[in-house]
């Protein structure tokens, strides 16, 4: 995640973020009668595609290759990081116009009420991730090994458990469980801060070989940069198989016509663990994420032709021939 303090200034400005691709069709300017207007029947406003990021890596990742793609159709995506329920709300105000990253189950609280002005799309973009506690597997092999192990090493765990930003559906998850004092959580602490901040502290903790439980979850490089097992025992709270989770698109209500073009390749992306693990770790080493998904499109080419199925450019030309020009493959 980027640090929260980036997340509130920029929620902060967030509804002088927008600029008139967030605006119905009644509310855009016609193009006058000289001007060359996109042939794709879409408004010119929606060259400029709205993405919300809300800091994770993951979520980063795809929003990069998207946005990577959409240049190479000749829009212009830009990025809003916001915390998630800024995220939810500017997509209702269709102020965002496409958010990647909705994980069910351990979401679905926060996404709730936003159901009727928001489109869910039916067929998640990612299947097979997971999100819930994970600790070193030092900690797990000396006996910590499900939720109802966290209390029995309170003392080794300094009476902490480490979240991401404020906000977020895990440390959600978190705070209940200890205000309803499941797994006999009452006497814990949540520490949040951001990913960044959240891995840094697990990194610190192993290098120490300190026992420290956290937010664990998959797609992302932390399975490989550090030794983690996740804990069993939480499906009441993060979901069935270690917080097996699907990760859905979401966009504002009237994106299908207000931006058809754009509508059609969203819903046509489809992601998978190896191709999100593959961005991310160029991203995690300071690789600015479009650059990084450039570079993964290029090498992998293939994918395009499903999500560039039936989509045009912004002028109305032939979608793939255009995104692999600009890939120069």
């Amino acid at each position: 995640m980027n640090h929260f303090a980036k997340s509130v200034l920029i929620a902060a400005l967030f509804p002088l973020a927008f600029t008139a691709c967030g605006k119905k069709e009644s509310e855009v300017s016609a193009p006058a009668a000289t001007a060359e207007a996109p042939s794709t029947g879409e408004a010119a406003s929606c060259s400029a595609v709205k993405f919300a990021d809300i800091g994770w890596t993951d979520i980063t990742a795809t929003t990069a290759l998207s946005s990577v793609v959409l240049e190479g159709l000749g829009y212009k995506p830009v990025s809003t990081i916001a915390s998630v329920p800024i995220a939810f709300a500017g997509i209702k105000k269709s102020q965002i116009d496409v958010f990647l990253g909705y994980w069910s189950p351990s979401m679905t609280p926060i996404v709730e009420p936003f159901l009727k002005d928001i489109k869910v799309l039916e067929k998640p973009n990612l299947v097979g991730a997971k999100y819930t506690l994970a600790v070193p597997t030092y900690a797990y092999e000396a006996g910590l090994k499900s939720f109802n192990d966290i209390a029995k090493f309170k003392d080794n765990l300094d009476g902490k458990m480490y979240g991401i930003e404020p906000g977020n559906d895990g440390n959600k998850i978190i705070a209940d469980m200890i205000t309803k004092n499941a797994f006999g959580l009452k006497d814990f602490k949540m520490v949040e801060s951001s990913e960044a901040g959240m891995l840094t502290e697990v990194s610190r903790s192993v290098k120490n070989k300190k026992w420290i439980v956290f937010l664990g979850w998959a797609p992302h490089p932390m399975n490989v940069q550090q030794d983690i097992t996740y804990l069993s025992g939480g499906d009441d709270f993060f979901g069935a198989n270690y917080g097996e989770a699907k990760v859905y698109t979401v966009t504002a209500s009237d994106l299908g016509t207000r931006c058809p073009n754009v509508n059609k390749l969203v819903t046509n992306l489809e992601f998978n663990l190896d191709m999100e693990n593959q961005v991310m770790l160029p991203i995690m080493d300071k690789t600015v994420p479009n650059v990084a998904a450039k570079a993964w499109l290029t090498k992998n080419p293939a994918v395009l032709d499903k999500w560039l199925d039936g989509v045009k450019t912004l002028d109305g030309k032939p979608g793939l021939e255009a995104v692999k020009k600009y890939l120069g493959v």
